[in-house]
């Protein structure tokens, strides 16, 4: 699997009743996914960004915000010292990752790769 597989996909509503992602299958989409890391109990994926400042670290949020919504799979989000962003990416239906994390997560990738 790679990263433009999971961009080409769309997040499944999750209403829970399937188990979360298997330790290998984990491994498998981190593959694809390498600048995000697994939390320790291992229930979500995170990933940290520094921006220059203020306005550009919100403005990435706000991008965050729209795939989120496009993609209806939300990630807990976390502004510190004005320029420092934290997302965090797990599926509470179920306690745990599933395809849709990574799905959002390689979008967030590739927004990065796209801003000016």
């Amino acid at each position: 699997m790679e990263a433009c597989d999971l961009v080409q996909k769309q997040c499944k509503p999750c209403e829970g009743g399937v188990p979360p992602l298997s330790e290998m299958e984990v491994q498998e989409h981190l593959r694809a996914t390498p600048l995000w890391g697994v939390g320790q109990e291992r229930k979500h994926i995170e990933r940290r960004w520094k921006f220059a400042d203020f306005v550009t670290a919100i403005a990435f949020l706000q991008q965050v915000a729209d795939v989120a919504e496009q993609e209806q799979h939300h990630p807990d989000l976390h502004l510190t010292g004005y320029r420092h962003v934290k997302v965090v990416l797990t599926t509470h239906a179920i306690g745990g990752l599933s395809e849709n994390d990574f799905i959002v997560a390689a979008k967030l990738d590739a927004l990065e790769d796209h801003a000016s």
